[in-house]
């Protein structure tokens, strides 16, 4: 089904980057990467997702929120108890105290505790106005960014990969584009300028388990921790699946031999 859904996108974008020729807005074809959760049989790779919320938890953390995933979660990414409360131990939260309204201590600091493995991931600001304030536009949470994106995945590694330091002729020559110096081109955002900087570079951190950091591999691993975030059930729908395909398969065997008993002595 994702693969029909997948085609379906690089069709419309393919049309629509012939329609730029009459006037309509330049989309390039998305980048295609072979997902190890493609497919039937695809399933996430563990190593990939450790290193994927590594990238996440030290540099896109700092904006971005996951409000719908709880630090407990990361156990289905190869993580023990021990490390899932360091993990959260390293965030603060923010507690009510007292009478209504009275939110600071004496020295006039908010009432703070360590997370828990229970609670959701912790968000860089404390409201969106701060976020706003600090980045000069909402950074949108992340937990169902991989769904709610047409093209998925694909969408998400395309627009990580498409930053560009001059502007495309078939965009430049397209009516209507006015050139902003202020924000950041990218050929795949709608509008094409978009506020974040282009974040993905080689050796943005350096990977626990050795494998080479380079920006395309960055891109990768963050797109699929993020899809994880996004569907954390896709591996157990999937077995699901496969275990249902094989009993109605062997049922149907069963169900075709007792025919075959059933009916052998009727004559024809």
């Amino acid at each position: 089904m994702r693969k029909l859904f997948i085609a379906a996108v690089a069709a419309l974008t393919l049309s629509a980057g012939a329609a730029q020729a009459s006037g309509g807005a330049y989309v390039p074809e998305l980048k295609d990467v072979n997902w190890s959760f493609e497919g039937f049989f695809g399933q996430y790779d563990q190593k990939q997702l450790r290193r994927g919320f590594q990238i996440y938890n030290e540099v896109c953390s700092a904006c971005h929120s996951l409000r719908l995933v709880a630090y407990r979660n990361l156990s289905a990414l190869g993580f023990t108890e021990d490390e899932i409360k360091e993990i959260a131990a390293e965030k603060e939260i923010r507690l009510p105290h007292g009478d209504a309204g009275a939110l600071l201590n004496d020295d006039g600091e908010f009432f703070t505790r360590e997370a828990k493995p229970s609670d959701k991931f912790v968000s860089p600001f404390p409201n969106d106005a701060a976020a706003i304030d600090a980045n000069g536009a909402l950074p949108p949470d992340l937990s169902l960014v991989a769904k709610s994106r047409l093209g998925g995945p694909e969408y998400l590694y395309s627009f990580l990969t498409g930053y560009m330091d001059e502007v495309p002729e078939e965009v430049m020559h397209q009516k209507g584009f006015i050139l902003n110096e202020d924000k950041n081109f990218n050929v795949y955002f709608p509008g094409y300028y978009t506020s974040m900087p282009p974040q993905m570079m080689d050796e943005l951190v350096e990977y626990e388990d050795g494998t080479e950091a380079t920006a395309a591999q960055h891109a990768e691993d963050i797109v699929a921790f993020l899809n994880w975030a996004a569907e954390p059930e896709l591996d157990e729908r999937k077995s699901l699946g496969l275990k249902v395909m094989l009993f109605l398969l062997v049922l149907t065997a069963m169900l075709y031999a007792l025919k075959r008993k059933i009916w052998a002595d009727v004559k024809h």
